[in-house]
């Protein structure tokens, strides 16, 4: 199978077990908590954390900027890019503020894409389109409880 023909299927497994844990009332995972999952969004040419941009520059410049190979850091068994020196730093001294919620992944369990983002809580949040992110903005409380509640599930038919 091609590399991308077994990044679908992971997409095809994750949209399933997200589906099926929401038509099954009766089943509940224990809350995520919020804390930072070990799972991150990593391109599969590259190997670098959610496509090599800046995780820090979302919240400093309002925007995805692309980080530098000069400006790398290894965290949770992946390489981070910053766009400087401060952002690096930043993100060394407290990476859980700046890592994107559930590792880069849209809270449905998709990678997300670094163009389609937002900060709400305090937290950077990627989504795989534009349409999930303006549902997620509609009601972001609702969704995002039932995401963390939901998310172990997702998560480990994500692993490999």
């Amino acid at each position: 199978m091609t590399a991308a023909r077994h990044q679908i299927k992971r997409y095809q497994i994750g949209f399933a077990a997200f589906f099926c844990l929401a038509l099954a009332p009766g089943l509940s995972a224990p809350v995520f908590g919020g804390a930072p999952t070990e799972l991150i969004v990593v391109d599969w040419h590259t190997g670098l954390a959610i496509g090599g941009y800046d995780p820090v520059a979302f919240y400093t410049e309002g925007m995805p900027v692309p980080g530098s190979a000069d400006f790398e850091l290894p965290y949770r068994g992946t390489v981070w890019r910053f766009a400087n020196f401060g952002n690096r730093e930043a993100f060394k001294a407290n990476p859980d503020t700046y890592m994107p919620q559930f590792g880069g992944y849209d809270p449905l369990g998709v990678p997300g894409n670094v163009g389609v983002w937002l900060i709400a809580g305090g937290r950077l949040f990627l989504f795989y389109d534009r349409g999930r992110r303006e549902a997620f903005a509609a009601d972001a409380e609702r969704i995002l409880a039932a995401a963390e509640r939901k998310w172990p599930d997702v998560a480990s038919a994500l692993t490999p």
